[in-house]
């Protein structure tokens, strides 16, 4: 168990912390890759520290900007060209609360980066983690949400926010897409004995650079209670690995909402399997997939 904690869990933090956006590992005691970043300087140097700290680790960076359709299409083919086994996706790219904009793509930054390009990554790796979990360990999916989902609102018409722009209701309606998604896919893969699950986990209010867009007086308060009341990265990166890793989701124990470790019940229309329809398949159209 220790060593397992010393070439799982202890480098997957750091890179946690460091801002990589998507977990790829091989576990069971073999190896583990992590993979996936936007800002390359940063993930090479977390990798160089990672190694020189832990030599029995076997660490590589890919670089994966989700806020863009190309990048996203790029890293996967850069990916399967590697032959690689894929047993765990952990969708953790996030935004939270910034000004108006758009993607390259023209999709509103909330919406595009923590749930689009997600959507976009998960399907076209879909394959490969289907195919790993056959081996023997069923993979996962995982996808980080926030409990802001509970006061999100799906606007079908109007998932770009063209009509009125609220950088906190953008934010609240991309996590509860997440967390609509990751219900569906889990529901379309329930077959007997399949090979992959997802679910979605809270990593609760963690003390990280995501609060930066807020109001600068409140900025200012938010840094001082933080350090008070508001977890470590450390242990909010704890509790997405929990999900990643545990036994408690294995097989046909996986899928749901977590948060600190146990699964939780959460507000009704993500049990609404009209609106994840809806959803799924406006998002197989916006990513051109059907």
């Amino acid at each position: 168990m220790l060593a397992v904690l010393r070439l799982c869990l202890l480098p997957a933090v750091r890179l946690y912390l460091l801002g990589l956006r998507v977990l790829l590992g091989q576990l069971c005691g073999r190896p583990v890759r992590l993979s996936g970043g936007r800002n390359e300087q940063e993930g090479l140097r977390a990798i160089r520290r990672i190694c020189e700290e832990y030599t029995e680790a076997k660490v590589e960076f890919m670089k994966l900007d989700l806020a863009s359709l190309q990048s996203v299409h790029q890293f996967v083919t850069n990916f399967k060209d590697r032959n690689l086994q894929l047993n765990i996706l952990v969708n953790n790219a996030g935004i939270m609360l910034v000004p108006e904009g758009r993607t390259e793509d023209g999709f509103e930054r909330h919406f595009g980066i923590n749930y689009l390009g997600h959507f976009l990554l998960t399907w076209l790796l879909l394959d490969i983690l289907k195919d790993s979990g056959k081996c023997g360990r069923v993979s996962r999916v995982v996808n980080v949400s926030s409990t802001a989902h509970c006061i999100g609102e799906i606007q079908l018409s109007d998932l770009n926010s063209r009509q009125y722009y609220s950088a906190h209701a953008a934010y609240c309606q991309s996590k509860l897409a997440q967390l609509l998604f990751s219900s569906h896919l889990h529901q379309e893969l329930q077959n007997p004995g399949s090979p992959l699950t997802s679910c979605a986990v809270d990593p609760g209010m963690v003390d990280t650079a995501l609060y930066r867009h807020l109001w600068t007086p409140i900025c200012w308060a938010q840094g001082a209670v933080a350090r008070l009341l508001f977890r470590t990265p450390a242990e909010g990166a704890a509790t997405v690995l929990h999900a990643a890793l545990s036994p408690d989701l294995e097989g046909e124990c996986g899928g749901g909402y977590w948060a600190n470790g146990q699964r939780q019940i959460t507000i009704p229309p993500t049990f609404d399997p009209q609106l994840q329809l809806d959803l799924w398949k406006t998002s197989l159209q916006l990513l051109g997939l059907q």
